[in-house]
């Protein structure tokens, strides 16, 4: 396997438009480790009914908290992760890339979600499962063209959700992307 078809911690995949499994149609992807033996990461547009006090019952600080939770991937749904860009308020992280991070201190993530109030989803996305590929699958992925990698961008992970999140990520992969995200996953829809 030649490097360059490594992508680097943090890069974006959108989906491409004419990607039809229901797992990851119109889906953006946060890239969070791609290596020869594999790679994952987290669906960010997706989000689910459950808030993180559904979720977490019996924790004292976020039993409470209707902080929405997002489908990380078709993989493990009994995890519950979260990627944020709050390190110095989150401690316990894993650095993704500059300062995005997953995971961390899980009452420092309940202060934070409690002091930023509304604003907590432009730094914080709970993920419900994730999103993994073996040894090189992405890559064959790649290849075929089912995934279109973008620059990582903190809006594109955190910011709208769903269609949109996925169109302007879509647009921001060049010009090829300009066209791409206006349509419609098939054709024959036009």
């Amino acid at each position: 396997m030649t490097d360059e078809l490594l992508l680097e911690p943090g890069t974006l995949l959108a989906a491409w438009p004419d990607l039809m499994d229901p797992n990851f149609m119109h889906t953006v992807l946060v890239l969070c480790r791609h290596t020869e033996e594999g790679a994952f990461g987290f669906v960010t547009n997706r989000r689910t009914e459950f808030t993180v006090a559904d979720l977490l019952p019996d924790h004292e600080l976020l039993a409470h908290s209707s902080f929405p939770v997002h489908l990380g991937g078709p993989v493990d749904h009994s995890t519950l992760q979260f990627l944020h860009t709050l390190p110095d308020r989150i401690p316990g992280g894993v650095q993704v890339t500059g300062e995005l991070m997953l995971g961390g201190d899980l009452d420092a993530l309940a202060r934070a979600l409690d002091e930023l109030g509304d604003d907590a989803g432009a730094r914080v996305r709970l993920l419900l499962g994730y999103s993994g590929w073996g040894a090189g699958q992405l890559e064959g992925e790649l290849r075929s063209g089912s995934w279109i990698p973008a620059p990582h961008t903190p809006s594109a992970i955190f910011g709208p959700e769903g269609e949109d999140q996925w169109r302007r990520v879509v647009r921001s992969s060049g010009v090829v992307g300009e066209d791409l995200g206006n349509q419609p996953p098939d054709v024959s829809w036009n």
